[in-house]
């Protein structure tokens, strides 16, 4: 039975190796601290945190989310160790709330690996804290338990560790809030709302072929497999026709532009559409076979749950390889800590033991990643066919019967991702539409092999057409004139990669060059984000100025910062972080190296996009595991004329005025 635990309470933990859920109304830092008998922490070396997510029998997540999963083996604590304090933060500079009042209160559950829960614990009567203690494992009498104990600190993590003793507090809170903003910088966005069971419905079942069952087990070591932060209200309406969106006072939040026609009520699973599978094997997969209103939204709920499946499979084959290597050395460690057996026979044999154990182990854990892997790529090969124009690559034929759409898609596709243990697998990356965060186009060298082997101009030249790429994507799943693209082209170095836009007769303008069409552009949106904002906050859309143009805005920045002041650049970092509240996005080609000049002044605005490369490069991360993922662009297939076409059609619709 679970004990729902009160502040102070305890209760005695039945096993030592144990989950701790975390589940908050917002994206929260979740770490955890090592104390002696008096619950002093000796320094940073007895602290996990996002930079440091691993300690011996302790690992917690290298993101903020709203959810987290931290793994904790009691008996692997080193034997100082008296008590682990979990706490809970809110990361600082990244926009979001700054005190535990203002939010749900969050909630902690201690779960055996098998996904049981022992105890629970609300945390309630939060005000304006930004830090709490939320649990504690202690140790009495040979005997590990869990007290509730909910101590908030407004004075934030720096305030808490230093009511632990941690020396140099401040620093290390910092540098903790640092890790997490450089880690929320280089996540993909989150994936969906989860059903109201809180799990991924699917006929086929997990990646395993087994039906999921309603709570998931727990990872072992290693794999703390934090929960994705929930995505906004999507059964909020988004405005019709390009209507600029209007709302109530400004104390009503952020502008919700969630995809039309969305139900409030939670989705329905999909009608079967296969037999059911043998005993014994897997289920076949089917195409849609995911929650959802519309098979658009289905395979948008599939494609994320292959990702997710993904993430946590490759999550629970690398934990079992660390613990096998881990295994194996404490095994010889004991075996030859006696002199006797440091020499002759004996040593060799508990040397071969020991290896012996961890190849069965490794082995074990390989078979089970194969088995997932296998049934990831069968629902793969029956996805990828299906998807629609937004979601499929340039490759697919549904490109070749392409027309403008009537309604905007709930998401599009920005390119693959895999992951060294199953480079053949490619989980298609989809981004929400409208887009929620601006894009970058990394155009400097990076430290993988493809960029390093690629010559300046080129990458450059890659980054462009990539940008291009991405515009006419948009451009294409937008209805006629619900979309605009404003290009910057200070030097002109981009004229032949932006030639099938110009050409086509897309661009709401000519490409902007020199000083004076950076700042021109740069004024015509800023005053439109500003006029919107004003609209919105005074409950006025009807009064906007009749020439302003109420479409979706992208602006593609090259070679940025040539061309650029220092009141441009204010400019430019105003619209990436107001513009797409109000419809304005940012498409940035640049290398960072060449703005270097400005030092820390633009890292906001670097921590605000998106990052995506020219070339393959292994920089994502997922919103569950952290996962370093490849990243691989899109390409349109070598002599296609696929672009031109769609960029044709797009032109001839907006010539003849048809709108939805």
């Amino acid at each position: 039975m679970t004990a729902e635990l009160v502040r102070g309470q305890n209760h005695t933990l039945p096993q030592t190796r144990l989950e701790i859920r975390v589940s908050a109304g917002t994206p929260v830092v979740a770490g955890a601290t090592l104390g002696d008998e008096q619950g002093t922490v000796h320094g940073v070396e007895w602290i996990a945190h996002p930079g440091s997510p691993q300690l011996p029998g302790l690992e917690v997540s290298k993101q903020a989310a709203a959810g987290h999963r931290l793994a904790v083996d009691l008996d692997a604590l080193p034997a100082p160790v008296h008590r682990v304090t979990v706490l809970l933060a809110l990361p600082m500079g990244v926009g979001g709330p700054v005190r535990f009042g203002a939010v749900a209160a969050p909630f902690v559950a201690v779960t055996g690996l098998e996904g049981t829960e022992i105890a629970t614990f609300t945390l309630t009567g939060l005000d304006s804290e930004s830090a709490v203690a939320a649990l504690e494992l202690y140790r009495r009498q040979g005997a590990w338990k869990v007290r509730a104990v909910g101590q908030g600190y407004a004075g934030g993590l720096a305030a808490m560790l230093a009511d632990q003793g941690v020396s140099g507090a401040q620093e290390l809170a910092r540098s903790v809030h640092e890790a997490v903003a450089r880690g929320m910088a280089r996540s993909v966005a989150p994936p969906p709302p989860r059903t109201p069971e809180g799990d991924r419905v699917r006929h086929a079942g997990a990646a395993s072929g087994q039906q999921a069952p309603a709570t998931p087990p727990a990872p072992p070591i290693g794999d703390p497999a934090p929960a994705a932060t929930p995505r906004p209200d999507p059964a909020q309406p988004r405005p019709a026709d390009g209507a600029v969106p209007t709302a109530g006072p400004a104390t009503s939040g952020p502008i919700n532009y969630a995809h039309p026609r969305r139900q409030s009520a939670a989705p329905p699973p999909p009608p079967p559409t296969a037999p059911p599978a043998e005993p014994g094997r897997p289920a076949q997969p089917v195409a849609g076979d995911a929650t959802g209103w519309s098979m658009e939204e289905r395979l948008y709920n599939q494609v994320w749950g292959m990702f997710e499946d993904l993430a946590r499979t490759t999550a629970a084959y690398r934990s079992a390889v660390d613990f096998a290597e881990s295994r194996m050395d404490q095994e010889l460690d004991r075996a030859l800590s006696d002199p006797r057996n440091r020499i002759g026979g004996a040593g060799d044999r508990a040397r071969e033991e020991a290896r012996t154990k961890r190849d069965q182990l490794t082995d074990r854990a390989r078979a089970a990643l194969d088995r997932d892997l296998a049934q990831l790529a069968a629902e793969a090969a029956v996805v990828e066919p299906a998807l629609p124009a937004a979601y499929a690559g340039w490759d697919n034929p549904v490109w070749h019967a392409y027309r403008v759409p009537m309604e905007i898609p709930m998401a599009l596709r920005i390119g693959d991702l895999h992951l060294p243990e199953s480079v053949d697998l490619r989980i298609p990356l989809l981004v929400r539409l409208p887009l929620e965060r601006g894009l970058w186009v990394d155009s400097g060298r990076t430290a993988p092999e493809a960029a390093a082997l690629t010559g300046p101009d080129q990458l450059r030249r890659l980054a462009m057409e990539n940008a291009v790429a991405h515009a006419a994507r948009l451009l294409a799943v937008y209805p006629a004139g619900e979309f605009s693209v404003h290009v910057i082209d200070p030097a002109g170095s981009a004229t032949a990669a932006l030639a099938p836009l110009v050409d086509s007769g897309v661009l709401a303008a000519p490409p902007a060059a020199g000083a004076g069409g950076v700042a021109s552009v740069l004024a015509h949106l800023t005053r439109r984000v500003d006029l919107v904002q004003m609209a919105i906050r005074a409950g006025a859309g009807d009064a906007l100025p009749p020439d302003l143009d109420t479409a979706e805005q992208l602006l593609i920045v090259n070679d940025f910062p040539h061309g650029f002041d220092d009141r441009a650049v204010t400019q430019l970092r105003y619209l990436a972080d107001e513009g797409p509240s109000v419809g304005v996005h940012l498409l940035m080609v640049a290398d960072r190296e060449d703005a270097s000049a400005y030092g820390p002044v633009l890292d906001p605005l670097w921590r605000s996009l998106l990052r995506i490369t020219p070339v393959a490069d292994d920089h994502l991360a997922d919103p569950w595991v952290g996962h370093a993922w490849t990243y691989e662009p899109l390409r349109t297939p070598p002599g296609s004329r696929v672009l031109h076409n769609v960029l044709a059609q797009v032109a001839a619709a907006r010539r003849s005025g048809r709108r939805p």
